[in-house]
């Protein structure tokens, strides 16, 4: 079989829903690694059935390792000048699959090397022109190796891969509409339970309700705290950036700025806060919002949509919810389980809403 079943429902949510895509628009397939040819042959199908116009770019991850290992900032300079960008800025809708077996492909990678990948060909290419200018969409793709780090069966997590993705956005997106309705109110939030201590300002600062439009699976409320205002203590689960494992970071902050830090890899968590100055400041506030997902599994399109979590973010902001901080690096750390006050109320008390308007987000609801 060419494709499963839930590979074309997938893609048909992908292309319809999520990117709404139209007949003669451009698509941009991108699959990094191997697995996952089976959803790329279900979005071309989809494409080609409404007309609509696919580009497929299919990478090696192994390769791209090497590239990583091996790249400056010349090199990227090239990479982005001569391949993706041209090809981006024709783009009107981008879908990209990231399909590798093994999660910490670029965990030797130094860190000069990664500033320069992300200086150099990550901004212009996606933060800038991919994330500004296309209808995009971004996913993993279920393995083996991703569901031993959800320790779960294969089987079972292939099923759960499929019921968090295929989630009703609809009705989520509905349910969501009283939080949002708190936040665009709220001048304070105040985050407390084990290790955590935290306040920030959030006054005047725009909200984005997140149901399946960008990221799959999608279930989130973001916006950036105002940028000096972050004062406390937070910490984090495990997490894995530029392929790098975390059990845990806890960081101390004063007036916006990581003042120390520690985790189960503080020179990694080191080179990553030292990549500029926005690295050590935050650029995004999200409350996680899919009842799928329960528990965190080493991947942040999974774990920042945990419901009772939330991800206070180093680094990048978004535009549409922009707070002025600028880096080359985003890091959806993922803190689960605070106590959430707004404007000192208690509305969320561990994982769960406590406030008859927000009931409909817990998981029983």
């Amino acid at each position: 079989m060419l494709y499963s079943t839930n590979d074309l429902k997938l893609a048909q949510k992908l292309l319809i829903y999520s990117c709404e895509v139209k007949k003669d628009e451009h698509v941009m397939i991108q699959l990094v690694g191997l697995n996952g040819i089976g959803l790329v042959r279900a979005l071309v199908q989809v494409c080609r059935d409404i007309d609509a116009h696919p580009f497929v770019h299919i990478e090696d991850v192994e390769t791209n390792r090497i590239k990583l290992e091996c790249g400056n900032a010349e090199f990227w300079k090239k990479q982005a000048e001569f391949d993706q960008l041209p090809l981006m800025k024709k783009m009107d809708a981008y879908i990209g699959i990231r399909a590798s077996e093994n999660i910490y492909e670029a965990s030797h990678v130094e860190a000069e090397a990664n500033k320069a990948f992300a200086d150099y060909f990550l901004k212009p290419v996606h933060f800038e022109e991919r994330v500004k200018n296309t209808k995009w969409c971004i996913l993993r793709y279920p393995s083996p190796a991703f569901a031993m780090n959800a320790k779960m069966p294969t089987h079972a997590f292939e099923t759960f891969f499929y019921e968090a993705c295929l989630l009703d956005y609809r009705k989520l997106e509905e349910a969501m509409k009283p939080l949002e309705a708190r936040l665009r109110k709220t001048k304070e939030i105040h985050l407390k339970g084990e290790g955590t201590d935290i306040r920030f300002s959030v006054e005047g600062q725009n909200w984005i309700p997140c149901f399946g439009k960008r990221n799959i699976p999608d279930g989130e409320i973001f916006s950036a705290p105002i940028l000096d205002s972050v004062n406390g203590h937070i910490t984090y689960a495990p997490s894995v950036y530029q392929g790098k494992p975390f059990e845990f970071v806890r960081l101390n902050v004063k007036n916006g700025v990581v003042t120390d830090f520690d985790s189960s890899n503080n020179k990694a968590l080191e080179a990553i806060l030292d990549t500029d100055e926005g690295a050590g400041r935050f650029g995004e506030f999200s409350f996680g919002t899919n009842t799928v997902i329960d528990k965190p599994m080493y991947d942040i399109l999974f774990d920042e949509k945990i419901y009772g979590s939330n991800h206070l973010t180093l680094g990048q902001d978004y535009e549409e919810a922009s707070n002025g901080n600028d880096s080359g690096i985003h890091w959806d750390l993922v803190c689960i389980g605070a106590d959430v006050y707004l404007d000192g109320k208690l509305v969320r008390k561990g994982r769960l809403f406590v406030t008859d308007d927000l009931k409909a987000l817990n998981p029983q609801n």
